[in-house]
């Protein structure tokens, strides 16, 4: 007889939970990395890491993952994609008006997530947030592509929209302007950049002797200065 709590049910009765357990991680050949060869400072080593996830072949090796709190101090996370990397920090744009936008606002710091899968690597960064100038924001606008320039142009992400083809017109609209004006402005795109204060680079290993090298800024440096604490944590 089956039980009414799903939780004391056998596990074989679960088709999802035997879909989940049957998923194997880095079915292939892993990369070694010995953290003695790491450089002083992190940049360099997140760079020569991006290059190899790219030559290896790993999709949208520039997606991250973006962790925020609200007001509430409530964890909120999405995706989105790196613009650069840089002395000044990890940088991503967004609309000021967004969710994370209001939450970037009110609490100043976050923490970015990169994964590798073609070669078990990790990135994780954090640090406080700060916007850049309202020039830098608008040549990062219009260095992409139409479509995100059409996305721009709506001015309601986060928002609630009443229906599809609602969606469907005012993007369509979006896109037409963005074709007719390729400089139109967006003004509540804002450019940010992540000041790390502590970057961990993760190398997995088939037998789960996984080296973990996390970098910390020394107390009291701002972006781009100061010296760097590398230490090995256990996986």
């Amino acid at each position: 007889m089956r039980s009414n709590d799903p939780m004391t049910d056998d596990i074989s009765q679960h088709p999802f939970r035997d879909l989940l357990h049957a998923q194997r991680v880095w079915d292939t050949e892993l990369p070694a990395f010995d953290p003695e060869t790491a450089p002083a400072a992190p940049l360099a080593l997140f760079h020569a890491w991006f290059a190899e996830a790219v030559a290896a072949g790993q999709p949208e090796p520039h997606a991250m993952s973006l962790a925020t709190a609200d007001a509430e101090g409530l964890p909120d996370v999405r995706t989105l994609l790196l613009h650069d990397a840089d002395e000044r920090g990890w940088h991503f744009a967004s609309h000021a008006t967004s969710a994370k936008g209001h939450q970037l606002a009110a609490r100043p710091h976050a923490a970015l997530g990169f994964y590798w899968p073609a070669q078990g690597r990790q990135v994780r960064v954090r640090g406080p947030v700060v916007r850049c100038t309202p020039a830098e924001s608008h040549a990062d606008l219009h260095a992409r592509s139409t479509g995100a320039l059409a996305a721009a142009l709506t001015g309601a992400q986060s928002e609630v929209v009443g229906s599809v083809a609602e969606l469907h017109r005012t993007a369509d609209a979006a896109w037409d302007r963005a074709v007719a004006e390729p400089d139109a402005e967006a003004p509540t795109w804002t450019r940010y950049v992540v000041e790390p204060a502590e970057i961990e680079f993760f190398q997995g290993d088939a037998r789960r002797r996984h080296i973990r090298l996390r970098y910390r800024r020394d107390a009291g440096a701002g972006a781009g200065g100061g010296d760097w604490t590398r230490e090995l944590l256990w996986p």
